[in-house]
C-alpha cells in the first residue's frame, strides 16, 4: 500500500470500509463538481458502484496504471477528496495524468496545492515518471491556480476535448517534468 503525507493531509488508497463515506463525499458534491466534470448517472452514487469502481482502481494499480488515494485531514481523519494518478504509459513516454478533486467545503484552503505536490513527488521521486499532464476546464480558476502553484506549465488549449453537461468543452493541458519537480 502506498501512502502519502504532507504537511495537514495524508493519502491513502480507498478501502472497502471507505465506501460508505466515499459515496457521501460523491452525493455532497454532485452539483459542485459537474460544473467542470461529466454528469454521472444516479447508480454512479451507489455504494455497489464505487465497489465496483474500486476494484476496478486496485486492478489497475497491481498493473502500475494508475494510483489512488483518498485525501484525509489529519487534524480530523474525514476523507475530503481524492487524488490520482492515472493512465500511466511507460518508456519510451514515461508519463501520466493527475486528476483530483475536493469537498467543495475544503477548496481555497491550500490542500488542493498539498494533494498534488504529494502525488507528483510519487510519481517523480517514487515512481520515476518523466511526464505529468493535467487537463483542466479554462472556467475552472481555482484549479488552474493549483497546477500554476506547483509549477506546472500551461502547454495550450485542447479544443472540444471533453464532453460536459451535453456540451464539448475545451481543456487546458499543463505539464511538468520531471528536472522541472
Amino acid at each position: 500500500m502506498v501512502l502519502l503525507k504532507s504537511s495537514r493531509l495524508y493519502f491513502r488508497p480507498l478501502t472497502e470500509q471507505d465506501i460508505d463515506e466515499f459515496v457521501d463525499l460523491l452525493i455532497r458534491n454532485k452539483q459542485f463538481w459537474t460544473i467542470f466534470e461529466p454528469k454521472h448517472p444516479e447508480p454512479f452514487y451507489t455504494r455497489e458502484a464505487q465497489l465496483e469502481k474500486l476494484a476496478e482502481a486496485r486492478q489497475a494499480q497491481r498493473l502500475g496504471k494508475e494510483y489512488s488515494w483518498g485525501i484525509y485531514h489529519s487534524d480530523t481523519n474525514r476523507l475530503i477528496g481524492s487524488v490520482s494518478i492515472y493512465s500511466i504509459r511507460r518508456l519510451p513516454f514515461a508519463s501520466a495524468y493527475i486528476g483530483y478533486s475536493l469537498d467543495e467545503h475544503h477548496t481555497k484552503q491550500g490542500y488542493g496545492t498539498e494533494a498534488v505536490e504529494a502525488a507528483l513527488r510519487f510519481a517523480f521521486r517514487e515512481f520515476g515518471l518523466h511526464r505529468v499532464e493535467a487537463m483542466v476546464s479554462p472556467k475552472n480558476e481555482a484549479s488552474q491556480k493549483v497546477l500554476e502553484k506547483v509549477g506546472m506549465f500551461r502547454e495550450g488549449t485542447l479544443r472540444k476535448n471533453l464532453f460536459i453537461n451535453g456540451v464539448w468543452e475545451d481543456h487546458y493541458l499543463y505539464s511538468m517534468l520531471e528536472e522541472d519537480f
